[in-house]
Parts: structure tokens; sequence; C-alpha cells
């Protein structure tokens, strides 16, 4: 892998995981991005949500080099994706949509498959696959066909194939879809030990409790353009509907605070009060405030902000997946189209959900 030289006062420790700037797609006359500006620190999680068909797919594979930009840039550790596929794909990792796993193959041979495509040294290979056996809890079932395995599991060995070269940047395309909710809990604390090592997640999903619980940030995706990018919180600020929502012991309780917030909506028949805002710190000790200053005791207090499927709605017009985790996969949309559509583009001959290893390998609510 060649060094970099520094640019512009930044080093290559201290450039961004992920660099985009004005990235655009089509196929044909459908506009799949239309000019995407988007940067991932090192070591983040970023969730990139998104109707079906607004190119989260898309995007995943040009980042990964899989596709190549009609225009734009990208970068990933300052590595141009197009010009230095090459070097970018050493250290990266994709887990697609759909499972890479070989159902001929035992899982020990899947991975010893793929640390031979990914170069590892020999002596190494073994450890290595053994290593990866027993962090994703597949030992048991090792030498087994992978086509016995459960969705869980596959999804399991899928992840351990990606991870076997140490990639430093792993994109992770809907990788929970159809995972029943004990096999999501494990994938979510498998993302959450990646992070904590230092490896940097590019998430796409459609259970908006997902990007809630692992991202740092999460952009929203729609007709080709970012039309969102904030802390999940941040996003969640965006739209109103936040309130705090008090229960009192007495109506002459009610009554005193009702006197406090007139806008506020009260319920006498249940002795609660619904005062407005945005559900943040700061109004949460506002009314703390003044309740103790009027010598009013709240009997319950429950802080609602909006959730993300309210900002889903909002900045997309679109209702997002339900969030059962025993729900079927979605529709595919418009990305699985469209990568079918420019098949010469696909670089590496790679379909949906293998690995490039040839190369490379609250909704916030509150109770007191």
């Amino acid at each position: 892998m060649s060094d970099l030289a520094t640019q512009a006062g930044t080093t290559p420790t201290t450039r961004p995981a992920i660099s985009v700037r004005d990235l655009r797609k089509a196929y044909g006359d459908k506009t799949v991005l239309a000019g995407i500006d988007l940067e991932v620190a090192r070591g983040e999680v970023l969730a990139l949500l998104g109707p079906n068909g607004a190119g989260k797919t898309t995007t995943v594979n040009i980042l990964s080099t899989l596709q190549r930009p009609d225009s734009g840039r990208a970068e990933v550790f300052g590595r141009d994706v197009v010009s230095a596929g090459a070097d970018v794909r050493p250290l990266i990792g994709l887990t697609g949509q759909f499972s890479a796993v070989d159902g001929l193959l035992t899982g020990r041979e899947n991975l010893a498959l793929v640390a031979a495509l990914a170069h590892l040294p020999a002596a190494e290979q073994k450890a290595r696959v053994d290593e990866m056996l027993e962090r994703f809890d597949l030992g048991p079932a090792s030498r087994k066909q992978a086509s016995t395995y459960s969705g869980g599991m596959r999804r399991r060995l899928d992840l351990a194939m990606t991870l076997i070269a140490r990639p430093r940047l792993v994109f992770l395309d809907e990788p929970t879809t159809g995972l029943d909710p004990r096999s999501r809990r494990t994938m979510w604390d498998i993302v959450g030990e990646l992070v904590a090592s230092g490896v940097t997640i590019f998430l796409t999903t459609q259970y908006l409790d997902e990007a809630d619980e692992l991202a740092d940030r999460i952009a929203v995706l729609d007709d080709g353009k970012i039309v969102a990018n904030d802390t999940p919180s941040g996003l969640k600020r965006l739209i109103p509907g936040g309130r705090i929502d008090l229960a009192f012991a007495s109506a002459a309780d009610l009554d005193r605070a009702q006197s406090l917030w007139p806008q506020a909506a009260g319920r006498a028949e249940a002795l609660a009060l619904s005062v407005p805002g945005d559900g943040g710190a700061a109004h949460l000790r506002q009314v703390l405030g003044g309740l103790e200053s009027a010598g009013i005791e709240p009997r319950g207090l429950t802080v609602e902000t909006p959730s993300l499927d309210d900002v889903f709605f909002a900045l997309t017009g679109h209702g997002a997946r339900a969030t059962d985790a025993d729900a079927g996969p979605s529709d595919t949309g418009d990305d699985e189209v469209d990568a079918a559509a420019d098949p010469v583009d696909r670089l590496g001959e790679r379909t949906h959900g293998t690995h490039p290893t040839g190369t490379s390998t609250r909704h916030g609510r509150t109770e007191r």
C-alpha cells in the first residue's frame, strides 16, 4: 500500500474515514444520487437511512469500489475509490443485504477461503479462523455445512468473513433484515465491540430503532440527496412534538401546575398535564424548577421526544418499515434494479452480498 502525502495540513491519521463530495450516479434517465456530500469520522458509526430506492445500496457500492460514480469524488482514508481502489479494498469489509456464505462449505471452510483470498500469512490463517469461530460463537457448528445454519448463524458467519482480514472500515448494508430479536441484539453487540476496538461503521438500515441504538450520527437520504445529517437527538429536535407528561396526586396540584403553563394540555380525569417543549435537558430543568418553586411534587414524570419514525416521515414523506424483527425482508426497491442495470460497472465481478476479499477483504422516553 502506497504512503499518502500530507495534503492541506491534514495528515493521513487525521483524515476522515469517508469523505464524499458532490457524488452523482444515474442509470439511464433514473437519477439515483443527485450530488451528495458526506463525511464520516474515524471510529464513528454513521447510519444512512432512506426509503427503498433512495440510493443507499448504490452509495455503499461506490464507497466499497464496486461501482463507479458518474461524477464527484469519494475517498476512504484519503484514498480515492476510483483511482486508488486497489489501496482502498484492503482497508474495508462489506456485509451486504444478502448473505455471501457458500452453503456447500462448512463454516470453517468459508472462513478459511476468505482468509486465503485476503492473502493473510499462511501461518496466521488457521489461528485467525479459530479466533473468528470463537468470537462469533460458531465453534460447535464449524464443521457443519453452512446450508444447515439458522438465519442468525449465517449472518454471524457472514460478518465473521467480513472481519477476518481486520478491516478498518466496515460497511453493513441492512445487516439484520429478517433476523429474530435475539439475533438482532447479538448483531448490535458485535457492532458495539467493533466500535470499541476503533473500527469505523457505515450502516444502512430501515429499522429506525437500530439506527437510534447504534449510530453516532444519522444521514437521511431521499430522492438522491442528503436531506438531514445529525445525531439522533439532534434529528429529533428538528420537528415539534416533544413534551413532559406530569401526573399529580390531587386535582388541586393539577390546577396549580396548569396555572404555571396555561398552554399545557390537562386531563382532569387522569390528574395529568402535558407540557409542550423539545423534551431536552433544559426544558426538563425549567419544568422541575417551576414545580419546585410552586411547592408542587408530581406523582410521576415522563419525558417524550419525537421518535426517529416521526423524523423519517417528516423529512421524506414516507412511512418507515415496522420494527418487528420477525418481519420478512422488504421490497428491495430501485437500488437492486440500479445494481443490475449496469453490470459492466460492477468492479471485481461481484454480486450483492459477496465480499471484496479477492483484493481485500430512541424513541426518547425517560420515566421516573
